[in-house]
């Protein structure tokens, strides 16, 4: 079975279904974990009480994909330079 024969087995509903699906799902796992990794990583110093709450909400919101991305990447502050 080819994938032309697929496709046009399935309505277009179904396609839009599943399209919506998997935006929705790289949205929630890919995207918005990888803009707090980042947004946190610039921010550390200089966040108020408000955002750190803000940002502590949103990780335990995003953490299934924080937990995908957490493995490969390393953002640990940097020190005063000495070692």
């Amino acid at each position: 079975m080819s994938i032309e024969n697929l496709l046009s087995s399935v309505s277009l509903d179904t396609l839009l279904v599943i399209g919506g699906y998997a935006a929705l799902g790289g949205l929630y796992l890919v995207v918005m974990p990888l803009a707090l990794f980042f947004w946190m990583n610039w921010r550390w110093h200089v966040m108020g009480k408000i955002e750190r709450f803000s940002v502590y909400g949103l990780v335990f919101f995003f953490f299934p994909g924080m937990i995908v991305f957490a493995p490969f990447l390393n953002l640990r502050l940097s020190g005063q330079g000495e070692v």
